[in-house]
């Protein structure tokens, strides 16, 4: 039989993770996630942050050997040809990651967390493409109040993604988490319910 790989993405803040999250919890569905993969890949003493540190120095290290993620950050962030350097180094790795749990896995349908779906041309992956969205007044808004952000550290996030005008573009569905919890769960409620799928506990 084959799989349906769900692609799950969308901008930053727009809340991949609450619907990651809701169809593991409501409906069974194992779930692969980029940034988990990413963390793994720039691990102390990995190959991957040893690149990242001969690129930046040594100063890019916390003193237990791990990466100084804030200090990235500022880095790609504001230079968009360091980001994507970075990337270039991360995403063969991520990729690599996502082939083996798809092929060792028997569950019917997978569902891939990858926040940079279409920057990272990882559409291949996946049989269908569904992205989560908001406007942006509260996608800044999540973004500054998660992460501790200024306004313009959070500007210059989101601006590092494609357009999440671009993303909706080229979803096969599209979540709309403008309004309160229960509307984007119950959105994912009709959408597995009207494609046939009864995964609900």
């Amino acid at each position: 039989m084959t799989k349906r790989l769900i692609g799950l993405t969308g901008g930053i803040a727009t809340g991949k993770t609450t619907v990651a999250d809701y169809l593991a919890t409501a409906y069974d569905l194992p779930i692969l996630d980029a940034d988990i993969y990413a963390r793994n890949a720039v691990s102390a003493g990995s190959p991957v942050l040893a690149q990242i540190a001969q690129r930046y120095n040594k100063g890019i290290l916390l003193p237990d050997g791990n990466l100084n993620r804030a200090k990235l950050g500022e880095i790609i962030f504001n230079q968009p040809e360091e980001r994507n350097w970075v990337e270039n180094v991360i995403h063969p790795y991520i990729t690599n990651c996502f082939h083996p749990e798809i092929t060792k896995s028997s569950a019917p349908i997978l569902v891939l967390v990858i926040p940079l779906l279409f920057e990272a041309d990882l559409e291949h992956l996946v049989s269908e493409i569904w992205v989560v969205s908001c406007s942006a007044e509260q996608q800044q808004e999540r973004l500054i109040q998660r992460n501790n952000l200024s306004s313009e550290q959070a500007v210059a996030r989101i601006n590092s993604q494609l357009p999440i005008s671009e993303k909706l573009a080229r979803a096969d569905v599209i979540l709309d988490n403008s309004s309160s919890l229960e509307s984007l769960l119950q959105q994912v409620d009709v959408l597995m319910k009207s494609r046939g799928e009864a995964f609900r506990k």
